[in-house]
This record gives structure tokens, sequence and C-alpha cells, in this order.
């Protein structure tokens, strides 16, 4: 089978890097390699790969920089997309995309269900919807895995790695309580794609569909926030004596986020028959990993 991977670099792209060799031929790509907004050099790369699998890691995800970067993130998170989906469409090819709790806005104060109208508040959110709807629409092979809050302890400007920084900087930390959603774990999620396409890539095909996949359970960011601080392997290090909670109003950004935009998972788990970690547990394990 040849893979291709786009995306590779990130945080969920770089997990899933390691992991697809072991079920073909991998070639895995990013920017500048290719660029998800170039129609021509992406359908060049394409025709010269042949692959029977696209795992699409990359998108536009600079959630404040799209609300006046509006062109790019639709020319990455859609139109790129869009030929990704065309193309596996003409060439019976599974394709796997990565979207967001984003397309909700938060206001339904209850796990998100797959069925559930999405009503994106921000830029970024309306382009990975749009993005969504191009590959349904397209109607190839597909697998769309909803997800949310994703982390890696590779990446330095992530919310773990930040909360473990601003723990030795400062002896009070104020962090928002009224967001709440899956905390998931880029290698976990990375496992579990893998775990669907060692079943086969047929059996994956004629499970197409839009799935919800991120870590078990949900909090907000303040309770995320303590329970990194709890499980931090260096913890003499922490200057923090306190953590206080505050309100999203109090830190203005430029894009909206929901408010509650938890995901339930329980359809991958059923239609995959492979149990999410919850969202502690792989908290635990991604610190002991990063040691």
């Amino acid at each position: 089978m040849k893979i291709l991977l786009l995306g590779n670099t990130g945080q969920l792209g770089s997990e899933l890097n390691e992991l697809l060799p072991q079920l073909g031929d991998l070639t895995a790509l990013d920017y500048p390699q290719m660029d998800m907004a170039d129609e021509d050099g992406l359908c060049a790369l394409l025709r010269e790969i042949s692959p029977n699998l696209i795992v699409n890691a990359t998108a536009y995800t600079a959630v404040d920089e799209a609300e006046r970067e509006v062109e790019l993130a639709e020319a990455i998170n859609v139109r790129g997309v869009q030929y990704l989906a065309e193309y596996a469409r003409k060439k019976d090819a599974l394709l796997i995309h990565y979207s967001t709790d984003y397309v909700f806005d938060g206001e339904k104060g209850s796990l998100y269900l797959e069925s559930d109208s999405p009503n994106p508040l921000s830029v970024y959110g309306r382009s990975k919807l749009h993005g969504e709807e191009a590959i349904i629409a397209e109607d190839g092979s597909y697998l769309i895995f909803r997800t949310s809050w994703v982390y890696s302890l590779r990446n330095q400007s992530g919310f773990v790695q930040k909360a473990l920084a601003w723990s030795r900087q400062h002896e009070t930390l104020r962090i928002v309580d009224d967001q709440i959603s899956n905390p998931t774990w880029a290698k976990m999620l990375a496992k579990l794609t893998v775990q669907v396409l060692a079943k086969g890539i047929d059996y994956a095909k004629e499970r197409k569909g839009l799935y919800h996949l991120a870590g078990g359970g949900y909090c907000s960011r303040l309770d995320w926030a303590k329970e990194i601080l709890t499980l931090d392997p260096k913890k003499d290090e922490q200057k923090t004596q306190k953590i206080l909670p505050a309100k999203s109003a109090d830190f203005p950004t430029p894009a909206q986020r929901p408010t509650f935009s938890a995901l339930n998972c329980s359809l991958f788990e059923k239609t995959f028959e492979i149990e999410i970690p919850d969202w502690q547990e792989s908290l635990q394990l991604a610190m002991i990993d990063a040691e």
C-alpha cells in the first residue's frame, strides 16, 4: 500500500510519521515540499505518488491569525482538502482527514454528537467545516475525525508546554474555566488512527464517514492546567502556589472560542470496536513519554 502523509512535522503528523510505515510504503511531506494552497503542485504530487491512502495531518490552525488571513485559511483548509477528496474519489483511495470541535458554537451545554448542527464562531472554525463539507460532497472513501485540544510535549507552543513554562515563572496563574473540551494527546490520536487502518483499508472504507475522536472525558482549561502541574515530573522546578479561575472575556482574542465544545466519541468506539483512553490517563503517559 502506498501511503501519503501530509503535514509530517506537526504535532500529530510527527506521531503518524513514526507509526504509518508499519502499514505500507510511506511518503511523508510538509510545507514547503508540499503546499496545500498550490493546486497545480498538489495535484502533480498526487499523480506522481499515486497513493492508496492519504492521511491529511496538515491544516491552517492559527485560530486568531485566520481572522485576518481568511483567504489563506480557506485555501489550505477547504480548497486544498477538496483536491485530496477529488483524487480519492477518482482513484478509489482512502482519505483520512482531521477536523475540529471549533465547528460548534459551544451553546449546546452537553457533549456534541456527529449529528449536531455545526455553527462555527471563527474563520478557522468555518474553514474547517467547509473542508468537511467538501470531502463529504465528493463522496469518495473518507474518514473525517473531529478532534479537540490536541497537544504534544514535542510542541513548545502547545497548552501543556505553556502551562509547564508558566508554572516555572509565576507564583499565581489565572486560567479560564469557561472553555471546556477534550484534551487529546497527539500520540494517542495517531495510535487510534493506525489501529483503525490496521484492520484493513477495505474495512475502513466500509465505515466511511464523520466521527468524533478525542480524549475520553472532558474538562475546563483550568482543570487541565491543574492536572498538568500535578503530573509534572519536575515539580521541584515549579514556582506556582495558586491557580485561580478566570473568564475568556478576561483575555480578549481576535477569534471567539466556543465554551462547551466537548465531543461524544461513542460512535467511533462502537463502529471500530476501539476504546478511547481517558484524557487524564493519556496526559500521564505523555508526561512519562517526554522524560
